[in-house]
């Protein structure tokens, strides 16, 4: 386990791990806050209804969300092949993540946006403020703690989906857990890298606690 190859070996998986589950979630974000706002928004109680946009979105984002991650994964091989030229490696398994884990931020935006009160969407109404206006003045600054704890959220199951993309090819230290500790039976290869894995979760989401309770207004 810690002969000289095998350390740069970890190390390399976890810059990849890294770098899979942050570019991931930061491209997930780029989809799906845009995606969540407009679920509240043309919701039938939304600030500009449209009802068959709502059901369209809606069903797609759920078909996306049912189908397992790995099934996914080996689905999409021919378009992360088009896109970024394989399908072996950290990039190649960005593809998947992304499209795995966009879906599931938008719902999470969408329920934190829920969470504001309808008293101050009807105020900012009354003054005549326009959709776009309590998008990003009003919705997102009062849903910002929670939007913040539902990033930590996702940051730590895009990285658990990151550790499956193992099984495929995919890169980072859930492809050394597989590779070494189920194929070739290294049971304390497998073990490190669990802890790995553990740590990384649990400052991801300390962090994000930390910043919530930071930026939460109501405390």
């Amino acid at each position: 386990m810690f002969k000289e190859g095998m350390l740069e070996l970890v190390g390399t998986g976890f810059v990849e791990t890294l770098y899979m589950t942050l570019a991931s979630t930061i491209f997930a974000y780029i989809i799906g806050l845009p995606l969540g706002l407009l679920l509240v928004v043309t919701d039938k109680d939304g600030i500009k209804p449209v009802p068959w946009l709502n059901a369209v979105l809606g069903t797609i984002i759920n078909i996306v969300r049912s189908i397992p991650f790995l099934i996914l994964l080996v689905a999409l091989m021919p378009f992360t092949k088009a896109v970024v030229g394989t399908v072996i490696g950290a990039k190649a398994t960005i593809v998947g993540l992304l499209v795995a884990a966009a879906p599931f931020v938008a719902r999470m935006v969408e329920s934190s946006l829920k969470e504001v009160e309808k008293g101050v969407i009807e105020a900012a109404q009354s003054m005549g403020a326009s959709p776009f206006q309590i998008m990003t003045k009003v919705l997102l600054p009062e849903a910002k703690p929670s939007l913040l704890v539902g990033g930590a959220i996702a940051i730590t199951t895009i990285l658990g989906y990151s550790a499956m993309a193992g099984f495929v090819g995919g890169g980072g230290l859930g492809a050394i857990a597989i590779n070494y500790g189920y194929y070739r039976g290294q049971q304390d290869i497998m073990y490190m890298m669990v802890i790995l894995l553990v740590v990384i979760v649990q400052v991801f989401q300390e962090l994000g606690m930390k910043i919530s309770k930071r930026t939460d207004r109501r405390l």
